[in-house]
């Protein structure tokens, strides 16, 4: 009875104590525990990435055990998941690692391509770093490898460093230290649960650099599309153009220009059918495969490659060599490596994590973020230490991954499989595959990576985030990758610094018959109560940035409302309810900024209230003696409340909505 009586007690006018003239519940604002340092949540970060659940189990040995368990199968998510692994599971995995290799092993060598380093350098990447993620990943469908952007990303930015045609080695040793750092900065945003870096590339960031990424790789594979023997190292498309226009004056040969269309054409024709026949799908799988196979059969049939056609030529065989020695953490370039390291790392993890959450809201299960970066982060470290590059989740392989059927990340272990035998049997066979196929299959990929139904979408919705999508597009397109990404974010940084200086405050009303208060302006109907300007800061933290802003713009209002209603002595406003709801935190400067609203009503003889101030926020307030100035009467739970005890302050002088 006592729980209905409860539910059913009115709520319009809250209960007050007479004697001080507060709401009963005033008390619990000041009252509140102290929150959380800044200490005690730096201590906990750490542990609450992978704190295990604790068991009731009898006897402290066994509940050791328990604990050890659940923590390692929180670093290998493969111990608890593999519980339930069936056989039925595995031939669906087997099939789909098959056809993921035989779209990955060619695709891995055009990216290698792409990373300006050797054909099996790619291969290598398709084989460490898949079989780590198996065993740490969380996402069931995720195929990792090379991929264009990233390989893009290493060959632009190294090479600035050292050129890789007169000095492969060192940039080899380059690109192995990028890799281990970046795998080193991965672990660390996973273990410090500093995941919101990524975040730092807004969607709409996101979308502008990869599109303009794709006309960059798209237009570095016409070296490969025609058979050029010199081209520009700048990735910029004025440079690219000037670079394609000399090489026409020099002698070429259209073979390579025939051999890269007619497979371009054979391999997009695949696609389109597998997408119209669902059925079909691995047709566009093997295509690339099959492309390479056709094209070196060709070519060496024909002596192609006599005639003036490109060609691969050696392949290393064999399983991936150590690279360990060859990482420098202490030479001349390794500032230089840190910086392109954490853009990779940021780019990887960005791609990796949007493709696993697509596909794991598809199958309705919950990607854990921080062990993704963990996961990926040990790929790339023990990637650079066996001559791979940076490797991540590759949406169009993740796709055919998808398609294909795969239950799990075992899926990454037949690939990576498949992809090793390639590597011990198969590679001579690959001297005469065309340069031509490779960018083919290059080119192929990339219209995935431009979305402008999604940047049309981004227009419609907000005008600053499309003028960020295209200065990453533009940025990339006539800059550098760098410059794309410094322009997305120097942009997106405006954007957060133009809406914090200037935050929302609003003018509030109450909807009639109701404990309701929103802003007049969203809703009109709301009734403003005679006599009290209820006024809500729409900011999480009131600091040096927006103090001065959001003092001048209550005190105009305040003003602006007292000379309304002087001659109205019914109406003259006595008192200006705060809702400080939205605040969660506060500093000096905007303590300063209450104590000066509060001078400056008090010397127009208005009475100042406060609603709902956050934890920490009233927290410093009462540290800062602003409560103690204000009067502790004066805070309240809710706005409501904060109304009803200044109509009961100055009963009569005005009446409610």
């Amino acid at each position: 009875m006592e729980s209905m009586a409860a539910v059913e007690m009115p709520v319009t006018v809250p209960a007050f104590d007479v004697s001080s003239r507060r709401p009963a519940t005033a008390g619990l604002v000041l009252n509140s525990p102290n929150p959380p340092s800044l200490r005690d949540e730096l201590v906990g970060v750490v542990g609450k990435a992978f704190r295990p659940r604790r068991s009731n189990g009898d006897g402290g040995g066994a509940r050791r055990c328990a604990w050890a368990l659940t923590a390692l199968q929180a670093v290998f998510p493969v111990l608890q998941w593999g519980k339930t692994y069936d056989l039925k599971s595995f031939r669906s995995d087997v099939m789909a690692g098959l056809t993921l290799a035989s779209l990955g092993i060619p695709q891995s060598i055009g990216y290698a391509n792409l990373a300006k380093l050797d054909p099996q350098y790619g291969l290598y990447t398709s084989v460490v770093p898949p079989l780590i993620y198996a065993v740490m990943g969380t996402s069931r469908e995720i195929a990792i490898g090379p991929v264009a952007v990233v390989s893009l990303l290493l060959s632009s930015m190294v090479q600035k460093i050292v050129d890789p045609a007169t000095d492969p080695v060192t940039y080899r040793t380059l690109v192995f230290t990028v890799t281990f750092l970046a795998g080193v900065f991965q672990v660390s945003f996973g273990l410090f649960r500093l995941g919101f870096l990524v975040d730092f590339l807004s969607h709409a960031a996101i979308v502008g650099f990869m599109g303009g990424a794709a006309i960059v790789i798209g237009l570095q594979q016409l070296k490969g599309l025609l058979g050029l023997s010199k081209f520009t190292n700048s990735t910029d498309v004025v440079s690219v153009a000037k670079a394609v226009f000399s090489a026409l004056h020099d002698p070429w040969h259209p073979g390579n220009f025939l051999i890269g269309c007619s497979f371009l054409i054979f391999i997009l024709a695949t696609r389109f059918i597998g997408r119209r026949y669902k059925k079909l799908f691995w047709l566009s799988a093997i295509s690339p495969l099959v492309s390479v196979i056709l094209s070196t059969a060709m070519v060496y049939a024909t002596r192609a490659d006599k005639h003036g056609v490109k060609i691969i030529r050696e392949v290393h065989a064999g399983l991936n060599p150590s690279s360990v020695k060859q990482i420098q953490l202490n030479g001349p370039y390794t500032t230089e490596c840190a910086k392109i390291a954490i853009i990779c790392a940021v780019i990887a993890l960005t791609e990796a994590i949007a493709v696993g959450r697509s596909f794991a809201s598809i199958k309705g299960y919950k990607l854990d973020g921080n062990k993704e970066m963990i996961a990926m982060g040990c790929s790339n470290i023990a990637g650079s230490m066996s001559s791979c590059y940076v490797a991540t989740g590759s949406f169009s392989r993740t796709a055919v991954n998808f398609s294909a059927g795969a239950r799990s990340t075992v899926s990454n272990i037949v690939m990576a499989v498949t992809v090793l035998i390639a590597l011990e049997l198969f590679m001579k066979l690959l001297y005469y595959t065309p340069m031509a196929v490779l960018a083919s299959i290059i080119l192929s990929a990339l219209p995935g990576l431009i979305d402008i139904r999604e940047a049309w979408s981004i227009w419609k919705v907000d005008k600053m985030d499309f003028l960020i999508c295209l200065g990453a597009f533009v940025g990339v397109l006539f800059g550098s990758v760098e410059i794309g990404l410094g322009v997305a974010l120097a942009i997106s940084f405006a954007k957060i610094i133009i809406q914090s200086i200037r935050p929302q405050v609003e003018v509030l009303g109450r909807l009639q018959g109701t404990n309701i208060f929103c802003s007049v302006r969203q809703y009109p109907v709301a009734c403003r109560t005679p006599a009290i300007q209820v006024i809500r800061i729409d900011t999480s933290f009131l600091c040096f940035i927006n103090a001065t802003f959001i003092k001048e713009r209550i005190i105009e209002w305040v003003r602006a409302e007292v000379e309304a209603s002087n001659e109205k002595a019914r109406e003259r406003v006595h008192s200006v309810v705060l809702d400080m709801s939205n605040v969660v935190n506060i500093d000096t400067s905007g303590l300063v900024g209450l104590e000066e609203i509060h001078k400056d009503l008090v010397s127009l003889g208005i009475q100042i209230a406060i609603a709902s101030p956050g934890w920490q926020a009233i927290q410093k307030m009462k540290l800062g003696h602003v409560v103690d100035r204000i009067g502790e009467e004066w805070i309240f739970l809710t706005v409501s409340e904060a109304v009803e005890g200044c109509l009961t302050e100055h009963k009569g002088s005005a009446t409610e909505c």
